[in-house]
């Protein structure tokens, strides 16, 4: 049985040479009469030795691991996009290290730091700082970024996002070409790049279409399914909200749809409801949330192609890929949705 607890310093010191001299052996390096190699490749396998393979990975500054950060594993978006980075980084022979930040900035940065620490070869994160600097700072500079999902906008790190203003732009055209002529949105926090570019995609697309935008139905809150019921809930209590939503994701539309229910209202007759991400939740038979689709999967295979990319040529130039969003209409928006 192989003994973890048996080093290179054990079999140095019982065959009496360097520790150089039992690791050019072990290694088939030059430099090493065939007598002494012989010697200690015996004793190797005499006391079970097992090579370590993050001491070895060091040797060759690879540990063949990497860190992957995101920042709510209870959203099923994120899950699928993990799902695609394992896959990817098993295929090559590569560990994942998950960190979740539960959207806690002093979390994430502990996590980089973690990760440093265990000497990771590349990082993928899905950022919550909207600054380049509170994620690359953190790393050493022979670590490199991908950013997934979402990318701070001052970046010069790769990363694979979504086109999120086609999205909005989308997500809105969809519900005003179906006859709703007041359309509000739901979105995340201000300081966020990607609530920022869905949002400009809603713009743009209410005022391709000549239609007035109501900033009493423009909502900020955070990413959490319970701001989309509160939002809803407060504008419908007061009489006054609008006849369709595009919710910035898919938990906030769900807790969109969840407020309209329960105050009595019907989906889509009396607000139509669109979401972002396509979670598996949006397509079951009692929800049936029309959303846009990102490639969650795609997605995370195509960020650690972009990372092993970095690995295998530091001086790659960085790759800034926006994969295509799609419009998937479901009951939430359409009356003839069957």
């Amino acid at each position: 049985m192989a003994n973890s607890m048996i080093t290179i310093k054990d079999i140095a010191r019982r065959a009496a040479v360097s520790y150089a001299t039992v690791s050019r052996a072990l290694n088939d390096k030059p430099g090493v009469r065939e007598s002494t190699k012989s010697r200690v490749i015996a004793l190797a396998e005499e006391l079970a030795y097992t090579p370590n393979a993050i001491a070895r990975g060091l040797v060759k500054r690879r540990t063949h691991s990497l860190g992957l950060i995101i920042p709510d594993i209870t959203n099923p978006f994120y899950p699928e996009v993990a799902r695609g980075i394992e896959d990817a980084a098993a295929e090559a022979g590569y560990s994942v290290f998950l960190c979740n930040t539960n959207w806690e900035r002093a979390r994430e940065r502990q996590y980089l730091g973690l990760l440093a620490e265990k000497r990771v070869d590349g990082v993928i994160i899905a950022p919550i700082d909207e600054q380049a600097a509170g994620v690359e700072s953190a790393l050493p500079r022979a670590v490199p970024v991908v950013y997934v999902a979402s990318a701070p906008r001052d970046t010069q790190a790769s990363f694979v996002i979504i086109d999120n203003v086609r999205g909005g732009q989308l997500a809105t055209e969809h519900l005003i070409e179906a006859g709703y002529a007041t359309v509000g949105f739901i979105g995340s926090p201000e300081d966020s790049s990607t609530m920022d570019a869905r949002l400009a995609g809603y713009r743009r697309a209410m005022e391709t279409h000549q239609l007035a935008i109501l900033e009493k139905y423009v909502q900020m809150g955070n990413f959490r399914q319970q701001t989309g019921y509160d939002i809803i809930r407060r504008l419908i209590q007061a009489g006054d909200y609008p006849r369709a939503v595009f919710a910035e994701n898919d938990l906030l539309a769900l807790g969109v749809l969840q407020g309209v229910k329960e105050c009595g209202l019907r989906v889509p007759g009396d607000v139509a409801i669109v979401g972002f991400d396509d979670i598996p939740f949006a397509g079951f038979p009692e929800v049936q949330l029309s959303t846009v689709a990102q490639p969650k999967y795609e997605m995370g295979r195509r960020a650690v192609e972009v990372l092993f990319e970095r690995l295998a040529s530091p001086e790659t130039p960085a790759r800034w890929i926006m994969l295509e969003p799609k419009l998937v209409v479901r009951r939430s928006s359409c009356l003839l949705y069957t």
